[in-house]
């Protein structure tokens, strides 16, 4: 019994990590294939082989491509949460710059991600809810939070909280998509600050927006 307790400590220590690496290499190869070949032309064995794996060690994570594919959509929306998050100590208007400016740098340097949602609304319009929504809806209450602030303190003008996280919303996935299918090569700083200069300062001067509101 001593010596099989011995042999057991001197045999190569179990990899805790390998599995969660494996599945993450995995999925990374996974988003390069289907953005480059769409998910119907996927090939898993160029996948596995680019993951440096067997097509069979695939299966033990992905029982099928779908699998696959909703593991690498949602890994899309988890990074760009990671590139969006913002610093909870800043002041909200700072936090609402901190998101643009992370949102479309992500996307910028990872336009494959877009192709990866275009696909998903294609080939996957009877999946529960699209990705992009149910993220938007895991950040809806803070940014309301946010926003509630901003007008207690008489710094935003009084609206609707639902309407403005949802005009946010799809201004920024407007611009990404429209990036992608126009090949738009423009810094995405700099498009960041355009766009913050539009939101933030409005197009009408304040005597004009008011003279309309007058008018209504």
């Amino acid at each position: 019994m001593r010596l099989k307790e011995k042999t057991r400590k001197l045999g190569r220590p179990k990899d805790a990590g390998l599995a969660e690496r494996r599945r993450g290499e995995i999925v990374t190869r996974a988003i390069e294939e289907f953005a480059r070949s769409g998910y119907a032309n996927a090939d898993l064995e160029v996948i596995a082989a680019n993951a440096g794996c067997s097509k069979g060690t695939l299966y033990n994570y992905f029982s099928r491509k779908g699998d696959l594919f909703n593991a690498s959509v949602d890994h899309v929306m988890f990074s760009v949460m990671k590139a969006a998050a913002v610093s909870e100590e800043a002041d909200p208007v700072e936090q609402l710059e901190q998101v643009v400016h992370g949102f479309l740098r992500h996307f910028a340097d990872h336009p494959q991600h877009v192709e990866l949602l275009i696909q998903e609304r294609s080939d996957f319009r009877d999946r529960q809810q699209p990705t992009y929504l149910r993220y938007k809806a895991a950040s809806r209450q803070r940014w309301q939070a946010r926003f509630e602030r901003l007008m207690a303190q008489g710094r935003m003008r009084r609206m609707s909280t639902e309407q403005a996280i949802d005009i946010l919303a799809n201004l920024l996935y407007g611009t990404v998509f429209l990036n992608y299918f126009q090949r738009r090569q423009i810094r995405p700083e700099q498009q960041a600050s355009a766009l913050l200069n539009v939101l933030l300062g409005g197009l009408l001067t304040e005597a004009e927006f008011l003279s309309r509101q007058r008018a209504v």
